[in-house]
């Protein structure tokens, strides 16, 4: 009998133990707080297919119709105007951002007189004006008429009024220079030059040394309207191709950012070196023209050398006496520090606020600029408004914070986004995730074109996969770039060709070489087997209006939407994901196709001068085997159910693999540039950028070999850095 009472107590205080704990921890888990579960969530699909279903392409139209009303040059009237509509929408109480406010940099900049217009003429010996070039461009429609449209100059030329004897220069590159002085006494002559070949800036840069004092440029035909030239039933307004007065204006300085407060955010009491102390400035007057004037001037010239010209010019000369006669410029170009505003605005994340995704696009044009950049700005704000509007709502908030830029002063030299590098430095380097640049959204119609890091292309053509190609029936954007431009991985097969960030031609410049931000930049663009235009040719004249872009560019702005959709999917995944969606296997496959490349070209001569390429493959396969573990390691975890901590650490380390490229003493020549996979090069090789320079210089100069041996220390440390970066944790 006490048996069985002492069994039944015993049971009586098991049930009432388990019961107590079961209540206890049932307790504890229902009231537990509700970031538990926030830190374990990863992206929510279905959120990216309603994102992708709310993008609206009048939405877009209707933006761009609305920042292309006026001209809007940075820091004038019609800047302030699209600074004020930014800082609207993304104020809206309904589809507006957390935050959205303006910063202000005093930038140097450069106009050209609106009182004494540059002029070019061809006079006699006696100063007769026999010939005056267009000052402006041919009116089509009203837009043309704009008062505000700014004349054709370049930027950072300086004033001067050089005259002497027409020389063509073809793309005034140095050897063009080189092979024209052995036939031609270039002392005291004017250069007529192509674009194309070398940079705006570098055709007077080039052409001073041998006594040029004045410099032409023009766009050819034959390299921006597949050789059409008439504006009757050829070129605009029948066309996409340019009117033969068109002229490309641009920024014909060598660097990126303010000139006159290097690696310091220009605000207003900021130190400023004298403006005598700039380069990378044309030393020479320069001014653009249209084709048309080109041909006049070109067949003018009687110190053609043995360059070749593609001018058709036999008949021009019939009533004009030229052969005799010298081309003058008037040049009138000023430079002034003016405020330039960047309007920025965010999306503060839930559970990582400290991780930023940036994503940006630059607000400035020349003239109308309905394509660059206003096409991006449309996009930007209907990706924004959609966005937005989830919040608002309470039905999305990013994991990580979005942060939304539009820049200001791209067109002068990144100047925007450079000065906010340079003022937020240290919270950018330490925190950033990634950086989408869509700038020119639309080039044209016809396929996706992306380039970006290694380690963001899966993440592109997933993106890609999941978006519909524009006109195309059950036709995946990625489906159709595959069929456009591709190449075959080793690891991954047939795949799409994603280019490189190498250069500084967007506002990505500053977070690829400066800050070592894993960047990417995409758009829509053309079938390049149907025409050789260089870029869309309506590029920074006065007829990238919204009427080009709605009737040539993409009608119906279809492949706005695209851009619009696989831009807004990469930017949800890489907010939201638990597990930051970048590779570092294929990042590893192009070090060791840049390798590869290298050895083919560089090892026979290197052995010959005893330097020895053993450091650079062994430092490419310790990243290859990081990588991998690094891999293996993520596909074995659990990440939902790890600890929050081991997770960021993860996180942490795919996002800071660009940062480990970095080395600030490796480009000393070359301004905020410091990312030694990815600087800029003039070798023209695919391989490390500082290595083929290097070579290449050492080859015309025997003295130069010990550069070869410094990089390729440089390119070996860094890359082992960074497979260290990609280990465990010791």
């Amino acid at each position: 009998m006490i048996k069985q009472v002492l069994i039944g107590v015993l049971c009586g205080a098991a049930v009432l133990t388990a019961g107590i704990l079961i209540g206890h921890f049932g307790i504890t888990m229902s009231s537990a707080p509700s970031w538990v579960k926030d830190v374990a969530k990863d992206v929510d699909e279905s959120l990216i297919e309603k994102f992708l279903s709310e993008v609206d392409n009048i939405q877009i139209q209707e933006n761009l119709r609305s920042l292309t009303k006026v001209p809007h040059m940075a820091t004038t009237a019609g800047d302030e105007q699209t600074v004020q509509l930014m800082l609207k929408r993304w104020q809206d109480p309904e589809t507006g951002l957390d935050q959205a406010w303006r910063e202000e940099f005093m930038v140097y900049l450069s106009f050209p007189d609106p009182k004494k217009p540059n002029k070019v003429t061809v006079v006699s010996p006696s100063d007769e004006v026999l010939y005056t070039a267009r000052e402006k461009e041919k009116t089509y429609t009203s837009d043309q008429d704009d008062p505000e449209v700014v004349q054709p100059y370049a930027a950072y030329s300086p004033a001067g009024h050089p005259k002497g004897k027409l020389v063509y220069a073809n793309q005034g590159k140095p050897s063009d220079y080189q092979l024209l002085n052995n036939t031609v006494d270039l002392r005291g002559t004017i250069a007529i030059t192509r674009y194309g070949g070398a940079g705006r800036g570098a055709k007077a840069i080039n052409a001073a040394p041998y006594g040029v004092i004045g410099v032409l440029v023009y766009t050819d035909p034959l390299d921006i309207n597949d050789g059409l030239m008439s504006d009757i039933n050829e070129t605009y307004p029948h066309s996409w191709y340019m009117p033969p007065s068109g002229v490309e204006r641009g920024s014909f300085n060598g660097q990126f950012g303010d000139m006159l407060t290097p690696y310091l955010a220009a605000k207003e009491e900021t130190y400023r070196i004298p403006a005598e102390n700039i380069t990378g400035i044309p030393p020479i007057p320069i001014q653009p023209i249209g084709f048309e004037d080109a041909y006049r001037l070109i067949c003018s010239s009687i110190a053609l050398g043995n360059l070749f010209v593609s001018i058709p010019c036999c008949f021009i000369l019939l009533n004009l006496n030229l052969f005799s006669s010298d081309v003058k410029l008037d040049i009138f170009n000023y430079e002034e520090k003016k405020n330039s505003s960047n309007v920025m605005g965010v999306i503060k994340g839930s559970v990582e606020p400290d991780r930023y995704v940036i994503y940006g696009n630059h607000r400035d044009s020349w003239v109308h600029g309905a394509i660059d950049p206003s096409s991006g700005t449309s996009v930007m704000l209907e990706l924004t408004r959609v966005l937005g509007k989830m919040v608002k709502q309470g039905k999305w908030r990013p994991r990580r914070s979005i942060i939304f830029g539009s820049w200001g002063a791209e067109e002068f030299g990144l100047i925007g986004s450079a000065e906010y590098t340079e003022q937020y430095f240290t919270k950018l380097s330490e925190r950033t995730v990634a950086y989408i640049n869509v700038d020119i959204a639309v080039f044209a119609n016809a396929t996706l074109r992306a380039s970006g890091m290694p380690s963001l292309q899966k993440i592109i053509f997933k993106a890609a996969k999941q978006v519909d190609a524009p006109g195309l029936d059950s036709t995946s954007v990625y489906d159709n770039w595959i069929q456009y431009s591709n190449r075959t991985s080793q690891a991954n097969g047939l795949i799409p060709n994603v280019g490189y960030l190498s250069g500084a031609g967007s506002d990505y410049a500053a977070f690829v070489h400066y800050l070592g931000i894993t960047s990417m930049d995409i758009s829509y663009t053309y079938d390049r087997s149907k025409t050789n235009a260089r870029i869309y040719p309506a590029y920074h004249t006065a007829y990238d209006t919204f009427d080009y872009a709605s009737k040539f560019i993409d009608p119906g702005f279809v492949s706005h939407q695209a851009i619009a959709r696989t831009a807004g999917n990469v930017l949800i995944r890489l907010a939201d994901s638990l597990l930051v969606p970048l590779n570092c296997s294929d990042y590893a496959e192009t070090l060791e196709d840049y390798l590869n490349t290298a050895v083919t070209l560089y090892q026979h001569q290197l052995q010959e001068r005893n330097i020895s390429m053993e450091p650079l493959k062994r430092a490419v396969a310790s990243f290859r085997s990081a990588a991998t573990h690094l891999d293996q390691v993520i596909r074995s975890s659990d990440l939902a159910n790890e600890t929050p901590l081991t997770v960021r650490r993860i996180n942490d380390q795919l996002m800071l693999l660009d940062r480990a490229f970095l080395d600030p003493l490796a480009f000393p020549d070359k301004y905020a540039y410091r990312h030694v996979i990815w600087a800029s090069s003039s070798a023209g090789k695919p391989t490390f950028p500082g290595l083929a320079d290097a070579f290449a210089n050492a080859e015309s100069q025997s003295s130069a070999w010990d550069k070869v041996h410094y990089h390729l220390s440089v390119l070996s440390q860094a890359i082992e850095g960074a497979a260290h970066t990609l280990g465990d944790v010791i």
